[in-house]
């Protein structure tokens, strides 16, 4: 049996223990100290933007985002319901509901076409106020997802959102060093979210920001972020806040990590790079590419096989330890979810049947690469 081949894990390999160690041996462990201010900087610098506010986790940051950018109760957000339900769930947070919008055929993104369709034709402009004609409730923002690292097509999205007066809240979390006409990810929109999980590019263990150039939704974040603290040691408290702040500790091994990230991506490139040259010999599959205008860090290395050989083939390459899954459940599916309106999603169930993610962790050897290739090429020889 060869060895685990793991789907995606993180690369240990810098000054983590060290920066660890300081905060350690220094006492500052919780939500202050340097490393925070430190990573903040370090992430919005390398993103582009004038701001960041470290959160305690992605989705924490797409709440916030949410809050920061004026959506309350009652409100809808237009969202994709292929992606990880992280997004949706904060949408829900505010007592808002998603509109689910259908996905482009290949990028796997939200459809930006089918958004300006949506508002065009379902949607009604009364006392200045954007409406949804079905619901009657009010369109507060939109919530492109960068799938799996793939960027959306922001610049006509950013039109419509510019023409309709809507913010939009740019989930990049998994997309860090992917780029979108030479702009990172993060920095293409009113505000930018990401998630340092451990299965990110790079990772606190768990751990977000909120990046952004408007200065006033930076202070509004972080704000909601410390309880709503006004005056700290008064501990005057102005509105319903959040415990939503990353550590000290966790910002230290994020620094580490950041320190590494031109590494990272550098190696998931030529990986994917790799996996589609080897993939190119096996007719029945192909590896989803980048669109000429986008520069993805191929955080998830994604399969595209007939829907037929989705599951037998995860399956097969599962029985031969290599690490593989399905992508998400779509959401507008799911039982919580199932009465929100969706627009136009042929084209989103026809990615959820033809999609696995492979291997993509920065520490695939091309051994392990090909041993994945030759499984898959295994599998259709014997079907």
């Amino acid at each position: 049996m060869h060895d685990l081949v793991p789907l995606s894990i993180p690369n240990i390999s810098g000054n983590e223990w060290k920066y660890i160690k300081d905060c350690l041996d220094t006492g500052w462990v919780s939500s202050v100290g340097s490393y925070v201010d430190q990573f903040e900087q370090n992430v919005s610098q390398y993103v582009g933007t004038d701001d960041g506010v470290a959160t305690v986790n992605g989705t924490a940051a797409l709440h916030l985002s949410l809050l920061a950018c004026g959506v309350q109760a009652g409100d809808e957000v237009l969202a994709p319901s292929f992606t990880f339900i992280a997004p949706i769930n904060a949408i829900r947070y505010c007592n808002a509901s998603p509109v689910f919008i259908g996905s482009d055929s290949q990028t796997f993104c939200m459809d930006v076409n089918l958004v300006r369709e949506f508002l065009s034709r379902e949607c009604v402009t009364r006392d200045g106020v954007l409406r949804n004609k079905q619901t009657g409730r009010k369109i507060s923002a939109i919530l492109p997802v960068h799938i799996f690292g793939h960027p959306v097509d922001m610049a006509p999205l950013n039109e419509i959102s510019d023409h309709y007066h809507l913010p939009v809240i740019e989930d990049a979390s998994e997309s860090l060093g992917s780029e979108y006409r030479e702009k990172k990810t993060g920095s293409l929109s009113t505000i930018g979210c990401f998630s340092f999980n451990g299965n990110k590019i790079i990772t606190c263990g768990g751990g977000g920001i909120v990046t952004t150039n408007q200065k006033s939704l930076a202070n509004r974040v972080r704000h909601l972020s410390t309880q709503a603290n006004k005056k700290p040691f008064e501990y005057e408290h102005d509105e319903v806040g959040y415990n939503y702040r990353l550590t000290n500790i966790q910002a230290a091994l994020g620094v580490a990590q950041l320190e590494q990230l031109e590494l990272f991506l550098k190696i998931k490139r030529k990986n994917a790079s790799l996996y589609r040259e080897l993939l190119a010999e096996i007719p029945q599959v192909e590896l989803a590419w980048e669109a000429p205008w986008a520069k993805s860090n191929f955080w998830l290395c994604t399969l595209i096989v007939p829907p037929a050989d989705r599951k037998p083939l995860m399956e097969y390459l599962l029985a031969q330890n290599i690490q593989v899954r399905p992508a998400w459940k779509l959401i507008h599916t799911l039982p919580m979810y199932q009465d929100c309106q969706s627009y136009a999603m042929e084209e989103t169930v026809s990615a959820f049947e033809r999609c696995i993610s492979i291997p993509s962790s920065v520490q695939l050897t091309f051994e392990d690469i090909k041993f994945v290739v030759d499984c898959i090429k295994t599998y259709f020889n014997q079907s």
